[in-house]
């Protein structure tokens, strides 16, 4: 195995726990947490919702640590923090001690998630890390595949307590390990930066409020149907039972489009690839609001599909943009407002559902569509501003 494809293997095994213990941790342990601590599941998720308001607030801090320091040590520290936030959320026994628990796993979450991945990789591989990002997300694209089992399976066996102290010990025993012993030292980007600033087209000027549009509006969607896409479908007129084994659809739909990302898309420029995944959900929505439930199927896999790609495309586009080069950095704020927004997506979009049912993903059409607009956009400024740098 070379040490590229062991850095890679590393980070989608450190990136499956980190996604697996974390964000898809409240789907199984909402309920069983509060009905023992008599509180509400709303409290749970409002904590959650605190946790990704905090990754938004410290992913510039942990990026520019990576362009300083690379990636280990920020991963390593993320480890810490998401084991000493899952004991604490094992050891909760009333609301402060929930809402420290995710604190600590929030900012967790804004040095161990995907963008501190995607910059470990960029700082080590420069414009080359395009085809390392999309294996990290392929592997890691099975996380809630995964431990979504894993942990309904210890919470049933062992109870919520147990399962948090379990996936504590996996962040010091397994994930720990192996970002400290299997990823390089230190980042390449210092030595690269000179011939990297020298060779890169300047970006566009609005490049990055359109792409900061673009993210959140990526990201709203992304966990809106992540809570809600079961109960959407209902809406449509399918059973509980169907409405969920369509839903499921969705992951599949996300690793083959990611394969289709890494094979016959890896020639494209990533802006290419994201306006075509951009019109994936408004084309499945437009289907499910003129057939009904005899389109949720064709939703989910275009869903999904789309969602795939453009996950990839948070790490690739900045890269394609801006360079190596402070990519860290710029990620953070980049994915600042994505962070945001996310936090307020599910009780949003549970209000658009009790609303008009349905009709919720007209709304949701809409706003993949702005994504689309942004990005046609920002590809038009990009080829004028190509055009002025070459011109005589």
């Amino acid at each position: 195995m070379s040490a590229r494809q062991r850095v890679v293997l590393t980070l989608g095994l450190t990136q499956t726990l980190a996604w697996g213990s974390t964000y898809y941790l409240p789907a199984i342990l909402a309920e069983p947490i509060a009905n023992q601590l008599n509180i509400s599941t709303g409290h749970i998720f409002g904590a959650f919702s605190m946790a990704l308001i905090l990754a938004a607030l410290f992913g510039p801090v942990a990026g520019q640590r990576i362009d300083e320091l690379g990636g280990r040590p920020v991963l390593v520290t993320s480890n810490l923090l998401f084991a000493t936030g899952l004991l604490v959320l094992g050891l909760a026994q009333g609301l402060a001690s929930i809402w420290l628990a995710w604190a600590l796993i929030g900012i967790g979450m804004a040095v161990g998630l995907y963008e501190s991945a995607f910059a470990t990789l960029t700082g080590l591989y420069g414009h080359q890390a395009r085809g390392p990002i999309t294996t990290v997300t392929l592997i890691a694209g099975f996380a809630s595949t995964v431990c979504w089992p894993i942990t309904g399976w210890m919470d049933a066996e062992f109870g919520w307590r147990t399962a948090c102290f379990i996936w504590s010990a996996a962040h010091l025993f397994i994930g720990l390990p192996l970002n400290l012993l299997l990823l390089p030292k230190a980042t390449q980007a210092k030595e690269q930066a000179p011939e990297t600033l020298a060779s890169q087209t300047t970006p566009p000027r609005f490049a990055m409020p359109l792409l900061a549009l673009a993210f959140a509006i990526i990201w709203i969607l992304s966990t809106a149907m992540a809570a809600h896409l079961p109960r959407l479908l209902q809406e449509t007129g399918l059973s509980p039972t169907a409405a969920i084994g369509i839903a499921a659809l969705v992951g599949p739909a996300q690793v083959a489009a990611r394969f289709l990302e890494f094979s016959l898309f890896k020639h494209l420029h990533p802006i290419t690839s994201s306006r075509l995944a951009s019109v994936a959900h408004p084309l499945g929505a437009l289907a499910v609001l003129w057939f009904s439930a005899p389109a949720a199927a064709l939703f989910s896999v275009l869903h999904g599909a789309g969602n795939g790609i453009l996950t990839i495309a948070k790490g690739t586009l900045p890269l394609a943009i801006f360079g190596p080069h402070g990519y860290g950095k710029r990620q953070g704020w980049l994915m600042a407002p994505a962070r945001f927004g996310q936090a307020f997506a599910p009780f949003l979009f549970a209000l658009l559902i009790d609303r008009f049912g349905s009709g919720a993903l007209a709304v949701s059409a809409t706003l993949s569509l702005l994504t689309f607009s942004a990005l046609t956009l920002l590809q038009h400024l990009i080829k004028k501003e190509s055009e002025t740098s070459t011109a005589p």
